[in-house]
């Protein structure tokens, strides 16, 4: 295996040197008048880029605890929940639900479809859901939600509070609570960032500010907004330690996203995988995500006949890019490939080869150079 392996997998991503940097510094107090106004300012630019009009958090913690976070302060033990699931990440809200004690229905796309706004508006119809979670990309099957026009749907249905799981898309995908009528957005820093793990970042607009003011205590402790509210206002005050250099990570990545503009941002997300998918394509790697609800953070490419997964991610590794396997009932027939966050034309090219070579490796024969060449056309367009 080389030395230097390239993370190609939905998350972590690869961490750009600039960001790299900020991590390396050496440690300040979190009381530090230098990093409480590193912290703030963070919290700030998140929250104008975003367009939150409530509360923006950055806080120690994985994608997962975000998810939590969004349920436990948006909902009591009793409530209704919608989950619309398009995949296995999508599943996981029902164990949350669950746990936490509310009655949760499941709206559930076949494995690289999605649930369409249609179904969504149905369902809201046959009685009042405190809260509905989508999943904007899951990671499993590399398809997309339509979230603006599912935050169409919910203007008609002011009472449900509208959560989005942006975890693989957050920065990658676009996304805009005020113009998508998102209540409560939420994240990790490991994704499109391109941070390594260690921060959620959430949003709650107003309405979803509003909600949790009627729901009192709650039995969650350190996911409590009320715990975070005033650190988010006010860093200089404590709650609980802050990632002080992944903060300051953040705070690199977030310079450059507004450098180079949210929707310029999607829009090279976009050329990228699409590109990308009709090399991969080009080779005989079929996206498992039907067409119209591709995500451009990551794809899921299954297999021709005949091909190893084991024996080709290890060939893969041992050429120095590492990709992700299948879940469920896709274990063994398909491979997850990220291209999300702060990665460039040339680190698409060097993974293009490597999958040839491992390809021909694994008895696939495909010529040299063309999924290279394929990307390179539609790059150049």
């Amino acid at each position: 295996m080389k030395e230097k392996t390239m993370v190609m997998i939905p998350g972590p991503t690869p961490v750009v040197r600039s960001i790299q940097e900020e991590m390396g510094r050496e440690i300040q107090a979190f009381g530090d008048p230098r990093f409480v106004k590193d912290f703030k300012s963070v919290i700030d630019d998140l929250g104008q880029l975003f367009g939150c009009d409530g509360k923006t958090f950055v806080v120690a913690g994985t994608g997962t605890l975000a998810m939590e976070m969004a349920i436990s302060n948006m909902t009591r033990r009793g409530d209704n929940v919608l989950i619309v699931s398009n995949g296995f990440f999508g599943d996981r809200f029902i164990d949350i639900c669950e746990h936490k004690g509310l009655n949760a229905d499941v709206l559930k796309a076949e494995w690289g479809s999605v649930v369409s706004p249609e179904e969504i508006r149905k369902k809201l119809s046959e009685k009042h859901y405190a809260a509905m979670t989508v999943t904007h990309v899951d990671t499993a099957t590399g398809a997309a939600a339509d979230i603006a026009a599912i935050g169409e749907v919910m203007r008609d249905f002011p009472e449900t509070i509208y959560i989005v799981d942006g975890v693989a898309a957050t920065a990658g995908e676009y996304e805009n609570l005020a113009e998508m009528n998102i209540d409560v957005l939420f994240t990790a820093s490991q994704k499109a960032f391109g941070v390594c793990p260690g921060l959620l970042l959430l949003w709650a607009n107003k309405k979803a500010m509003e909600r949790r003011a009627t729901l009192g205590v709650i039995p969650e402790y350190y996911c409590d907004f009320d715990k975070w509210v005033p650190i988010m206002d006010d860093t200089s005050k404590y709650f609980a330690t802050p990632a002080i250099n992944l903060v300051w990570a953040m705070k690199e990545s977030v310079r450059i996203i507004k450098e180079e503009g949210m929707k310029a941002r999607y829009e090279r997300h976009l050329k990228n995988a699409r590109a990308m998918q009709k090399a991969l394509e080009s080779i005989g790697l079929v996206p498992l995500a039907k067409e119209g609800c591709r995500a451009v953070t990551l794809s899921n490419l299954l297999y021709p006949e005949g091909m190893d997964d084991a024996k080709f991610r290890a060939t893969l590794l041992e050429e120095g890019i590492i990709v992700a396997g299948g879940l469920g009932a896709y274990a063994g027939k398909m491979f997850r490939l990220g291209h999300m966050g702060n990665i460039d034309i040339n680190d698409e090219v060097a993974v293009l080869g490597v999958i040839e070579r491992a390809m021909n490796q694994c008895g696939q024969k495909v010529p040299y150079g063309k999924a290279v060449g394929v990307y390179l056309e539609e790059m150049a367009k």
